[in-house]
């Protein structure tokens, strides 16, 4: 059974601004909680959920298999600095990151490697959310 969603990260899904057809990239999804949540609120848009850690890639896929077939969701093992769109592959509508290392000022240096990766990953007019902090639109961010 998946896990349940804590408060938390309730709360955090419920303040994005999702509708039907948005392309959204979750940067360390751990093991899928907020993709799956997501993935449902989207219609027939698309979540890719991203993680550095291979044991929560795992795990994110185990516990979302009813929600991997619908289509709506995928999930990759690579760190945000190191992310790049696939062959072919929409820019994102919208990007987010809760607790990242690399984004919330812990770790500097893979943070500027990771805002270019993210320049690169979202839509001119994309909007990016990291932690609590209010959007950053694709085309203001700073590399």
């Amino acid at each position: 059974m998946p896990p349940r969603v804590s408060p938390r990260i309730a709360k955090y899904v419920d303040a994005l601004p999702l509708e039907s057809g948005l392309q959204v990239l979750e940067i360390g999804c751990g093991p899928g909680v907020a993709a799956r949540e997501i993935s449902r609120r989207i219609g027939d848009g698309k979540i890719v959920a991203i993680d550095r850690s291979e044991k929560a890639i795992k795990q994110a896929l185990a516990a979302s298999v009813t929600d991997l077939l619908s289509g709506r969701l995928e999930f990759r093992n690579v760190a945000i600095e190191e992310f790049e769109l696939e062959q072919g592959e929409d820019r994102f509508d919208l990007a987010f990151a809760m607790r990242v290392g690399a984004l919330d000022g812990r770790h500097p240096n893979a943070g500027k490697r990771a805002m270019k990766r993210l320049k690169a990953a979202l839509k001119p007019d994309g909007l990016l959310f990291i932690d609590a902090a209010g959007p950053i639109k694709g085309e203001d961010i700073l590399i």
